[in-house]
């Protein structure tokens, strides 16, 4: 691994880490110590990856933050409103940082200081005598011990490559001095070979390294991360850490667990050297011999001493027997472009299997016929193995709402809180990238135009405190995302009159609710009485909408005034490969995503009538060659396929129904951008283009014909 390739890891981790210090800031309420154990545990990742590579801006930045959080996990300083908001601050600064890095403009860029000289400052107002006394620690954390510094002794050995890979050993050794003080280090060169076999690319020393500090044995092991599979690691602790141990595990509470895991746990073993010391367990096994208790060889290893195993095998028998932990998950991190490559290529093999299929049907030879049907069951399972690969829950993209409902509640003055339900609803990867943005607009809109004033609410019989809520689910092969509030509604007048002032609405025109509503989406159109840094200028809403319409999604609004507002965006699961039906008008091809066919029925011609009695019910229809202008006479008999999108319900009228295929969706050229109820292409197997149909157009378009024909005859 060159040195490109750890620092591309160091930011992605960094990113990752990151977005858990602020999910677990915005939790802190909650969660107590352990969220402030979690936000600690990050900046000091993040502090030591950045020392190992010399990055000085982020470590002297994370170090300060870093001693303000020892300060807060000891006790020292409360977690109020204002030290979140500083520690958000921080986080956002840190990013920022971060970015630099990958930008290679650390060093260059001089707006970095200045803005973290204000977050420095504030953070160095707590570290100054700021804060409450420490109470008392509780009984199922080991003893942090500020300020009791012990003297640890560090055994360290570099492999032969270490220098290869783009490591300088001495950094590490100089990063130690951060956490603490080198009271002395011995270098070995017992392993220099004689000089006619000497490489001068490769590394042979090793260091003995007395180190006092107060910091855990965690933490010092994590200093080496980078280099660990390019060095041998001992970590002997003081007299005053071994008493330590033995008072944690003596004061825990009894619990059934691995002898390994408890000695992890009580800060004597790191996990690497957990990890070690069951390797040379598990080869020992396998080679037939008996089974070697683990605490002896990580006694033999020098890992821990004997009296610490005596009293965690002590602490273990007393303790009653528990449930089987589960399985421990298992990831690998793929690179998206990689991901997007094999989704394309699985639409071409879709593509020309198709192109098999016909010609297999054409010659009917009944093994070619056999052979196709298999591969076609094996390429719909790549399909949907694939595509299961770029499914991810939206839970992520719920969480940064968090954070935004914090910080724009106290921009506008307001006290608004945040329901999130549905997060683990699954969709395409492409979709959460590219729907953040609006969602973000939606919910900073229903924060200032949606949620009333505190005194407002209490005058209305509400409470004072307003909420915005997120909700996600799956229905008809889509994805559906609630953006509500309990505010004051839309006002149902006000958006008339002013769509007749701009002359969007002609006056005296009768309107449905759900079409006054929807001319918010129009460009420009405010209703806002003052301008905010919010919202007012009559942008953002048409964006919304077109974004959404962009990922062949809909939108729709629906309020109550003075109980509150819900806007429903509707989104495809996939972007990319979906199960189609098609249907043939003439020569032409179309496609209805398979998920929204309830059924198909014959269709009986009944002239003046736009409609057909489906089981009592009415149900509107829609002529497929009439909305396409398609030339030629309608087939002799024809069929009606029934579709819901949503609330909605319709019958397209079609020739000939084909059946279901696996459909690769193909974007259409800007030649056709302008085209209305399409979203996209298809290849067919023998070449043909099919179009594939925008059901929220077409509904919505049946649904408003139908609306002013019974206006019209009212």
């Amino acid at each position: 691994m060159n040195i490109d390739q750890v620092m591309h890891t160091f930011i992605a981790e960094s990113r990752e880490l990151l977005e858990q210090m602020e999910n677990a800031l915005l939790a802190v309420a909650q969660d107590g110590p352990e969220a402030v154990n979690a936000i600690f545990r990050a900046a000091h990742t993040i502090k030591g990856s950045a020392g190992m590579f010399g990055l000085d801006a982020v470590v002297d930045f994370t170090h300060v933050a870093e001693s303000v959080l020892d300060k807060v996990r000891d006790g020292a300083v409360p977690v109020d409103d204002a030290l979140v908001t500083l520690l958000l601050g921080c986080c956002d600064h840190i990013g920022h940082l971060v970015d630099a890095v990958e930008a290679g403009t650390l060093d260059s860029d001089t707006a970095l200081v200045p803005a973290g000289a204000p977050l420095l400052a504030a953070l160095q107002g707590y570290l100054d005598g700021g804060g409450a006394p420490a109470p008392a620690r509780a009984a199922n954390a080991p003893a942090a011990a500020a300020g009791n510094a012990g003297q640890w002794h560090i055994s360290l050995r570099f492999g032969p490559d270490v220098l290869r890979n783009g490591m300088d050993p001495l950094s590490f050794i100089r990063y130690l001095g951060q956490m603490g003080t080198i009271t002395g280090i011995a270098t070995l060169a017992d392993g220099l070979p004689p000089a006619a076999e000497f490489d001068p690319e490769s590394c042979y020393l090793g260091f003995e390294i007395g180190f006092q500090s107060s910091a855990d044995k965690a933490a010092i092991d994590g200093v080496f991360d980078f280099v660990r599979d390019d060095c041998r690691i001992r970590i002997l602790p003081p007299e005053n850490r071994i008493a330590e141990y033995l008072a944690w595990l003596d004061e825990v509470p009894e619990q059934r667990e691995r002898l390994g895991e408890m000695l992890v746990r009580c800060g004597s073993v790191t996990a690497h050297e957990l990890e070690q010391a069951l390797t040379v367990q598990a080869a020992a096994e396998s080679t037939g011999g008996a089974g070697v208790p683990l605490g002896e060889i990580l006694v033999e290893q020098g890992t821990v001493r004997p009296a610490v195993v005596e009293a965690a095998l002590a602490k273990q028998r007393q303790a009653p027997e528990a449930k089987t932990a589960p399985a421990e998950s298992r990831s690998v991190r793929v690179d998206a472009d990689k991901l997007d490559r094999l989704i394309n290529l699985v639409g071409e093999l879709i593509i020309a299997g198709a192109g098999a299929n016909l010609i297999a049907r054409r010659t009917q030879i009944p093994e070619l016929l056999e052979c196709t049907s298999t591969l076609s069951g094996l390429v719909e399972e790549v399909r949907d193995s694939a595509l299961q690969l770029r499914m991810v829950k939206i839970g992520a993209t719920f969480n940064r709402f968090v954070r935004v409902v914090r910080d724009v509640s106290r921009e506008i003055g307001k006290d608004i809180r945040l329901d999130v339900s549905g997060e683990d609803a699954e969709l395409d990867k492409t979709v959460v990238e590219k729907i953040g943005d609006p969602l973000t607009h939606l919910v900073r809109n229903a924060m200032d135009h949606g949620i009333e004033p505190a005194d407002v609410r209490l005058a209305r019989g509400k409470p004072a405190q307003g909420t915005v809520a997120l909700n996600a689910y799956h229905d008809s092969g889509s994805i559906v995302i609630e953006v509500s509030d309990d505010g004051g509604g839309l006002k149902r007048d006000r958006i008339l009159a002013k769509a007749i002032e701009r002359g969007l609405v002609e006056p005296g025109r009768t309107l449905s609710d759900k079409e006054i509503f929807g001319l918010i989406f129009e460009p420009g159109f405010s209703t806002a009485e003052q301008v905010t840094n919010l919202s007012g200028r009559g942008v953002g809403m048409d964006v919304v909408k077109r974004n959404i319409v962009a990922l062949r999604g809909s939108v729709e609004i629906a309020s109550t005034e003075g109980v509150g507002t819900t806007v429903t965006v509707r989104l495809p699961l996939t972007l990319a490969i979906i199960n189609g039906f098609q249907v043939g008008v003439g020569k032409s091809v179309f496609v209805i995503p398979m998920d929204m066919v309830e059924e198909c029925i014959e269709f009986q011609e009944e002239p003046g009538r736009d409609f057909v009695d489906l089981r009592g019910s009415p149900m509107p229809f829609v002529r497929l060659r009439e909305r396409f202008a398609l030339a030629g006479a309608a087939a002799r008999r024809q069929s009606i396929v029934v579709v819901r999108y949503g609330s909605s319900r319709a019958g397209l009228v079609v020739d000939t129904l084909l059946g279901e295929f696996q459909t690769v969706i193909k974007p259409l050229g800007k030649v056709f951008s302008g085209a209305r109820f399409l979203s996209g292409s298809s290849i067919l197997g023998n070449g043909d283009v099919a179009l594939i149909l925008d059901m929220a157009a077409l509904l919505n378009g049946v649904e408003s014909e139908r609306e002013s024909d019974l206006r019209a005859a009212a």
